[in-house]
């Protein structure tokens, strides 16, 4: 079976000043190859301890057992606080309770029926796209970027990303993702909360342009809101949404933070993913086709069609578990804690790694082969219940899982409905993380219509 392209390959040690110096650069770089086989791992720094967590049963305590007693580390927000604000993403306790109480209603069974005609249109105007492109190389993660863009504004706000704002949304958002390390220098010193966080110049730049083009989105629908003029789309969802306890809703300051993270979960990560998949599809042509001749069922837009595209959705699945778009997740513990015969100290960060995780060599079979069909075999079953986590798990589970696993079958069913794509003349796209597993220089493929 060909494999696709692995993570370069690492020394089982890495000095604690070149491991921050691949920190800074690339999160992956920095993975010693031992990872991928290890249960636990332990990580010392001047300032504090770092346990990567691969133990099935641990990663179920931290993330489905007991939440509440392992929040988000606040070492991995500082970095992203310029533009997340005081999101879902970042929050922890009450707070976060109170954001998810209003946010999930939104993203329930019956709203992924009501949004799926605007993500038929934005995979109609991305296989369109792609279309100018036929008999040409296309660097396909701009075009998988322009397409999970456009599906958030359509089913966020009810604009196509033709629109002017949500045009200068996702332009900006560009340069911030390459900008922007997963980790700033905050992951690894003990400021205290008075000094300075040091973000680069362009970063925070883009983040304010970004929160002030998206402030002006939801002053204008809460306007739309209170004149009854209103689309009903995620949005409005949300801002009419009250706590079921409070009564209270969010803030326009409070909606900029949550409009933030929809856009950079919703689009960044599935873009991501998408990229991938439209890669591994050039790379494996006998599945490209599969998919293609399945897809030939997308002719009208109809919800029910979902439920055909089996064989898409495993291999989107397949993509996810090869490359999580978001490779950690980082939390603390509030009080010391024992695992593996180990003390682990209270505020010590313990990192749970989809991108270790899914390539473990004692869980998986064939754990760095692409295999869609795995998700039917013993092992595929029991690795999805317990080893595979795209989206998180327990508690704080993307909302926006079922989302994604609609917008992102759907998109690449449709694109090779039509085209026929196969590798570039390059090298082989490198996998690095900037906000989510990227290609070091980008992923080029060639476009070719399909005969239907």
């Amino acid at each position: 079976m060909i494999q696709p392209p692995k993570p370069p390959s690492r020394p089982d040690k890495v000095s604690l000043w070149r491991y921050a110096q691949l920190f800074r650069s690339d999160i992956l770089s920095a993975q010693p190859a031992r990872l991928y086989r290890a249960w636990m791992a332990e990580f010392r720094t001047p300032f504090f301890r770092s346990y990567l967590i691969n133990q099935p049963e641990l990663v179920k305590t931290v993330l489905k057992d007991r939440p509440d007693d392992f929040p988000k580390s606040s070492r991995v927000s500082e970095g992203l606080r310029p533009l997340l604000g005081n999101s879902v993403f970042v929050t922890n306790g009450e707070v976060w309770k109170r954001q998810r109480r209003i946010i999930d209603p939104a993203f329930e069974g019956g709203r992924l029926r009501a949004t799926f005609p605007a993500m038929w249109d934005a995979a109609e105007a991305a296989a369109a796209r792609l279309g100018t492109h036929t008999g040409a190389e296309v660097e396909i993660e701009g075009e998988a970027s322009h397409a999970a863009a456009d599906v958030i504004f359509r089913t966020l706000f009810s604009l196509p990303i033709e629109h002017e704002t949500a045009r200068d949304v996702f332009e900006e958002f560009k340069i911030y993702q390459r900008s922007q390390p997963i980790l700033n220098l905050a992951a690894f010193l003990p400021l205290p909360a008075w000094m300075p966080r040091l973000f680069r110049r362009d970063t925070k730049r883009s983040a304010a342009r970004i929160r002030r083009l998206i402030t002006g989105l939801t002053t204008a629908r809460a306007a739309g809101i209170a004149a009854g003029t209103a689309p009903d789309d995620l949005a409005t969802k949300i801002m009419t949404t009250a706590d079921p306890l409070t009564g209270e809703r969010f803030s326009t300051e409070e909606m900029v933070d949550q409009v933030a993270i929809f856009f950079l979960a919703g689009h960044e990560t599935s873009a991501s993913a998408l990229a991938w998949a439209l890669y591994l599809m050039a790379l494996y042509p006998e599945w490209q086709d599969r998919l293609a001749a399945e897809a030939q069922v997308l002719e009208r837009c109809d919800f029910a069609v979902m439920s055909k595209l089996r064989l898409s959705r495993d291999v989107f699945r397949e993509t996810l578990r090869l490359y999580p778009p978001v490779p950690m997740m980082v939390r603390e513990n509030k009080c010391p804690e024992e695992m593996r015969n180990r003390t682990v100290a209270t505020a010590s960060q313990l990192v749970l790694s989809p991108w270790h995780l899914h390539r473990h060599t004692r869980l998986w079979d064939n754990p760095d082969g692409f295999d869609p069909a795995r998700w039917h075999t013993e092992n595929g079953k029991a690795c999805q219940r317990t080893a595979y986590i795209p989206f998180s798990a327990g508690a704080r589970v993307c909302p926006g899982a079922g989302f994604a696993m609609i917008e992102g079958p759907l998109i690449l069913s449709r694109i090779l409905r039509d085209y026929r794509i196969s590798t570039g003349a390059g090298a082989a796209p490198v996998p690095v993380a900037h906000l989510t597993v990227r290609a070091a220089d980008g992923i080029r493929l060639r476009i070719e219509r399909r005969e239907r």
